[in-house]
């Protein structure tokens, strides 16, 4: 039985109004101590995790309904191995050239490196037993992960996403799926940026176009969706 339509921008989601516990998932993206909370990786650049940490609460509140009403969970995790073997020069340039090298020591472990207390989910939206938890080397979740291979046995056609950062790994998996054809959402509370103007980019570039990328909304009407 399908769900009420969500009253999102910049069309009634999803697309023909078909999207169920059976066929839509919500995918919780890098909501880890590193991006979000005091001593991660982003706090040791010195940037802003106030706005990262904005998105949680609205999370929560989203997770929590669409757990109770059986749809699929998938969490993502953006960190390397212990070894660096799958982390480019490139990327740990950049990030050493920023104020915080992948791999060196900080207050919450090595910064993204699988393993560390900073590269886990936090308790906020920590997976519960049975929900996949993917993770990723890179910024997209298709990139290097089994991450397609899971909506497909589950049978997902619809994507909802939250997490951060929403102009970096939110919208490179979002628009990797709108191109293998997955109908998507982003929470326009429930994702946040570092910045406040990149947020609000990402949110036009997503609606521009009749919906180029998908289609964005708040929790607050995603819920009205479910409860109706």
């Amino acid at each position: 039985m399908n769900l009420p339509t969500i009253d999102a921008r910049p069309y009634a989601w999803p697309f023909d109004g078909r999207w169920s516990p059976r066929d839509t998932a919500l995918v919780v993206i890098d909501m880890q101590t590193d991006f979000l909370k005091a001593g991660g990786y982003c706090d040791q650049m010195g940037l802003d995790i106030g706005l990262t940490a904005s998105a949680i609460e609205p999370t929560v509140r989203v997770l929590a309904r669409m757990r109770a009403l059986g749809f699929t969970i998938v969490h993502t995790r953006e960190g390397h191995r212990a070894d660096l073997s799958d982390l480019h020069d490139n990327k740990r340039w950049r990030s050493a050239r920023i104020g915080a090298e992948i791999g060196c020591a900080g207050p919450c472990g090595r910064l993204l490196t699988r393993g560390e207390p900073g590269w886990d989910i936090v308790p906020e939206v920590y997976p519960s037993p049975g929900e996949p938890i993917v993770d990723k080397p890179g910024k997209g979740s298709f990139h290097a992960t089994d991450f397609e291979l899971i909506l497909k046995q589950r049978g997902i056609r619809n994507l909802i996403f939250a997490g951060v950062t929403s102009d970096c790994c939110v919208h490179t998996t979002m628009t990797n799926a709108n191109d293998r054809g997955y109908e998507c959402l982003m929470l326009a509370d429930g994702s946040a940026a570092l910045e406040t103007r990149n947020h609000d980019m990402i949110v036009a570039i997503t609606t521009k176009l009749g919906g180029q990328f998908g289609a964005v909304a708040t929790a607050d009407e995603v819920l009205a969706a479910l409860d109706d």
